[in-house]
């Protein structure tokens, strides 16, 4: 077997929130992220330079880093015929090399930097990842797509810059993916064992806990 690859971060995004046209209307979205080439300060709710438009759907402490693989941009090229993607383009705050939804659990404790955070929850897309891409099916296509990403809580605020390495500090015990999350989320008879494992992480925001916990028989 080869060397395993390395996680890293491949390009930290930011952007304060802005008002964008959608359908004879004016909508404030920080949805527009841009790569950075200096370090950035990871803070408790978002990164320095960071914001969110609607708090009460976006951001918080258990949203404050939202993570894109790198190795998604590949397939939505070739999905949407589109080659003008950018890294940022689905609203991440760091693009990553390494780290996939179907390897990541939730509660895993990672250093990036001199930062370190904890991973809480997959993305579920809004309406304003579809007035990023211009087209009003994306949401339901990237969630279809079960590549969602995920998101990170900060443990300990540090800086972070492009080429930073991912070190995993923790792996969760009871390891249920992101992508097992997802699964759970969207199934119709959710498995009564993954439900049973997830909760005892507690690293799980509330609201997933609420929502997993009434799907218990």
């Amino acid at each position: 077997m080869g060397e395993p690859l390395p996680t890293t971060v491949v390009s930290v995004n930011v952007s304060e929130p802005r008002l964008v046209a959608w359908r004879e209307t004016q909508v404030a979205t920080g949805i527009f992220k841009i790569p950075v080439d200096h370090r950035m300060r990871v803070r408790a709710l978002n990164l320095d330079g960071d914001g969110q438009a609607d708090l009460s759907v976006h951001g918080g402490p258990d949203k404050a880093i939202y993570v894109y693989p790198a190795e998604h941009y590949p397939w939505w090229q070739a999905q949407l015929d589109r080659i003008d993607l950018r890294w940022g383009h689905f609203g991440e705050n760091f693009t990553t090399a390494g780290l996939l939804e179907t390897s990541v659990h939730i509660g895993d404790r990672f250093r990036i930097g001199s930062a370190e955070v904890v991973v809480t929850q997959p993305r579920l897309p809004c309406y304003k990842l579809g007035i990023r891409f211009g087209r009003s099916d994306m949401p339901k296509r990237f969630l279809a797509s079960r590549r969602t990403g995920f998101y990170l809580r900060v443990l300990r605020e540090g800086e972070v810059g492009p080429g930073d390495a991912l070190e995993l500090v923790e792996t969760e015990s009871n390891r249920v993916a992101v992508a097992d999350v997802t699964e759970l989320y969207l199934a119709s008879d959710a498995r009564q064992d993954l439900l049973r494992a997830l909760l005892q992480v507690s690293a799980l925001p509330p609201g997933w806990r609420d929502e997993f916990e009434t799907r218990l028989t």
